[in-house]
């Protein structure tokens, strides 16, 4: 009994964490696949996600399916297109949320999260009727599918950033302006500073949403074929090992990302105890 108590106690202590753990694990499964099919030769099976056997020749050969690379060079330039699009417009208008007052204030709030809360069948189909009824049904391809990855962006930039201000402390403005800072001033060392990881965290969400659209991103791509569209037309006929070699090199950069900014978080909390 003394055994089966100790474990009991044991399991509660460690429910949260293994819980946790378990959660992970699940997220993270899929990833460890496509990491590890990306050395996968199964140029003599259909079954793609039986493993054949050990090769370095996707590694090696990323570019080997026609026109792979030129749609994820596509996908990365569109996206980073749309990231610093969304991204600019997107912080100015949680700025003017949060800090002023104005008519039509809540109206905006809820247009602007509209684009999250519709589905994406639903906005992709409008932007093209949008499109066609202005004029650009057979014009559709790269500006299009541009202008459609920062429409559906700008709605997570905001959010993200008005939740960054909306915990903003706002005495460290106020001593900056005790201290004779003029309000550019206090903006450019102080606010910005503060707000700069929402604003880098909503770039970083706009350009996943925009290199992993395909629903918004088929409906208005015309010609153009993207990453994921790529992807999707190649499952009909095998889709090639390289993909993997792909989306891993997205999750390993992904993953560096997020570990060099938590590295410079905490080596700058740590300058700022020392002082």
């Amino acid at each position: 009994m003394n055994a089966l108590h100790r474990g009991w106690a044991w399991v509660k202590e460690h429910l949260v964490l293994t819980l946790g753990l378990l959660v992970l694990a699940y997220m993270y499964v899929p990833n460890v696949v496509v990491a590890l099919m990306s050395f996968n030769d199964a140029s003599e099976s259909r079954n793609l996600y039986r493993f054949q056997s050990f090769t370095w020749d996707n590694w090696l050969n990323p570019c080997a399916p026609a026109g792979m690379c030129e749609s994820v060079l596509r996908s990365i330039e569109i996206g980073l297109l749309a990231t610093v699009v969304a991204t600019t417009l997107g912080t100015l208008a949680a700025f003017a949320l949060v800090r002023h007052r104005f008519r039509g204030r809540g109206g905006m709030n809820l247009v602007l999260f509209l684009p999250m809360a519709s589905p994406e069948i639903v906005m992709g189909s409008s932007l093209l009727a949008l499109f066609v009824a202005s004029g650009f049904g057979g014009k559709l391809g790269f500006w299009t599918i541009l202008i459609a990855h920062v429409m559906f962006c700008l709605s997570f930039v905001v959010v993200t950033v008005k939740s960054r201000l909306g915990g903003l402390d706002a005495s460290l403005e106020q001593a900056a302006a005790d201290l004779y800072a003029t309000e550019f001033q206090t903006f450019w060392r102080v606010t910005l500073p503060l707000v700069m990881p929402g604003i880098l965290g909503a770039a970083l969400l706009s350009f996943s949403l925009s290199f992993d659209d395909f629903i918004i991103t088929n409906l208005n791509a015309g010609q153009t074929v993207t990453f994921p569209m790529y992807v999707w037309g190649a499952a009909q006929r095998g889709v090639p090992m390289q993909v993997n070699v792909v989306g891993t090199v997205m999750f390993v950069v992904a993953v560096a990302v997020v570990l060099v900014g938590e590295a410079g978080a905490r080596r700058r909390r740590r300058l700022l105890e020392a002082a």
